[in-house]
């Protein structure tokens, strides 16, 4: 089997994308059909460095490399630099209660540990402290919504390894989704570390004979490759179903397939913000009350992590990172 790129090639060598062996194309092509494989590929070839234009927004910061130094000299100048790196590292576990129409009295209580934004690559000792932060919790089941990667090209083993290093540390059962610095190369990978990655699918979850379901979408936000009628034309009406996003976009067309909560992340919470916790940006395309914590749309009810890592800059101000452990409960 041979999948062809056709997209425009890049010709700075530092943005090459990664080789993909004929085996993971063949594994990628079984779970995600030919087409979605294709697109993925030639989105990720042609734009994954792109600073302007694609996606949901015109500007991506993150594919500017130049402002990392920049960043860098500004915050020491300011003398913020250490304790910005330090205040990176102090991860928050949140716990938050959501009251579910319909539950199964056996899912009460039901706790999902939600993680996201983690940019292992980031740093060289962030996968031990995100791995000692999740040692000792206590919930039934692990939700990872994005972003494994620092850059949005470029090498995806060191990120890779660290999440290996970060797996050892969870329990059981972990679902995850891609976010828009992660290549679809990576899911084999990942599903070999037992995190079972949904591409526009849901699964089962199951207690006491009772099932709720949990969907998990592609990308919304820079490669656009959601599928939420793929993901969730299959759960019954009236189930209680949850989906996993990497971006808050996505929230209104969830909200209308009756999904009862959306859990994601990507907009870091600003991640640099002035005091009070008010984000100078948060590159993303919606109204700022989805961009942190929870919300609601409609019946839907959402869950906005500020992540766990950093990206573009090792620092973070008025804006700590968190793991958020998610308990259901019935209404």
């Amino acid at each position: 089997m041979r999948i062809e790129n056709r997209a425009a090639p890049t010709h700075n060598p530092r943005m090459q994308p990664n080789s993909i062996d004929e085996q993971t194309l063949s594994v990628l092509q079984s779970r995600v059909g030919r087409i979605h494989l294709r697109q993925r590929l030639g989105m990720e070839r042609a734009y994954e460095h792109q600073r302007f234009g694609q996606g949901r927004n015109f500007f991506h910061i993150e594919n500017v490399r130049s402002m990392r130094p920049l960043l860098r000299l500004m915050f020491q100048l300011v003398l913020l630099q250490a304790y910005g790196r330090r205040s990176a590292r102090r991860i928050q576990v949140r716990h938050n209660h959501i009251h579910v129409d319909g539950l199964p009295a056996s899912f009460e209580g039901y706790t999902l540990l939600h993680v996201s934004d983690l940019h292992l690559d980031m740093a060289p000792d962030f996968p031990h402290v995100l791995a000692t932060a999740v040692r000792a919790l206590d919930y039934d089941v692990c939700v990872l919504t994005g972003d494994y990667r620092a850059e949005t090209f470029g090498p995806c083993q060191p990120a890779l390894d660290g999440l290996r290093q970060v797996r050892t540390q969870l329990g059981e059962a972990v679902y995850a989704v891609l976010g828009n610095h992660d290549s679809i190369s990576m899911v084999p990978a990942m599903e070999a570390m037992g995190i079972h990655t949904l591409m526009n699918e849901h699964v089962v979850l199951e207690r006491d004979g009772a099932r709720i379901y949990l969907a998990g979408i592609d990308d919304p936000h820079y490669y656009r490759a959601d599928n939420l009628e793929k993901a969730a034309d299959a759960i019954p009406d009236g189930a209680v179903s949850i989906l996993l996003a990497h971006s808050p976009e996505i929230y209104r067309a969830a909200a209308h397939a009756d999904f009862d909560l959306l859990l994601c992340g990507h907009t870091h919470g600003g991640q640099i913000c002035l005091p009070g916790g008010i984000a100078v940006m948060c590159n993303v395309a919606c109204r700022r009350e989805f961009c942190k914590g929870a919300w609601r749309y409609l019946s839907m009810q959402g869950y906005t992590s500020v992540g766990s890592g950093v990206c573009v800059a090792d620092i973070r101000l008025n804006c700590p990172p968190e793991i958020t452990l998610h308990h259901l409960h019935a209404a």
